[in-house]
């Protein structure tokens, strides 16, 4: 069965589950609605979460895909340990390192300032918010796999350490260490790059 196959199926009218793990349970019995249900929830955080990894729109729809087909294979060997986000983070942080192994796949610099969102209703000060914005963009681009994957866990899709601990398998501290050189490097290209 491919993705399109999975998500193409309307969800309208499904029973909603009682909590994320029943639906889980139902996706691992091959019900396609509570996959389609997980979908609908989980999808933007963690392509938000892919996008920064990867700073492409495409490749990040790609992952996201290949990820809940990956749930779809996999839904019976979630164990209760772990926060089923936390699970669903874990799938699409290896998808997406597996892809970006893959010969010929170059991360892209995020250079669209079009997708930015409307600051404010001056034009002056819609132009100098979506040129920081964008700024800090490119300079995230430029930082380490590694240090774009704590940033965008933490400050997109705003989980905890412990969390962002169990996602990338490396102790928390390390999350912590991590997380606080992305900051200094994040500053010292932005401080490069900004106005002088």
């Amino acid at each position: 069965m491919d993705s399109t196959q999975i998500f193409s199926r309307s969800i309208a009218g499904a029973p909603v589950a009682a909590d994320d793990e029943t639906l889980l349970a139902r996706v691992a019995t091959g019900d396609r609605d509570a996959l389609g249900l997980l979908y609908a929830e989980f999808q933007r955080p963690i392509f938000r979460y892919l996008f920064q990894l990867t700073s492409d729109a495409g490749l990040a729809e790609e992952i996201l895909q290949d990820t809940f087909v990956a749930v779809w294979r996999s839904a019976g060997t979630f164990q209760s340990r772990s926060m089923l986000r936390t699970w669903l983070f874990g799938i699409a942080r290896r998808q997406a390192h597996n892809v970006m192994r893959r010969p010929g796949v170059k991360l892209q610099d995020v250079d669209d300032a079009s997708e930015v969102a409307d600051p404010g209703p001056e034009p002056e000060d819609r132009v100098l918010a979506q040129a920081d914005v964008a700024m800090v963009r490119l300079g995230i681009a430029r930082l380490s796999v590694a240090h774009r994957e704590v940033l965008a866990l933490k400050f997109v899709s705003g989980l905890g350490y412990q969390e962002m601990a169990l996602i990338t398998g490396v102790p928390e501290g390390t999350v912590k260490s991590r997380l606080n050189a992305a900051r200094r490097a994040l500053r010292q290209i932005l401080s490069e790059d900004g106005p002088g």
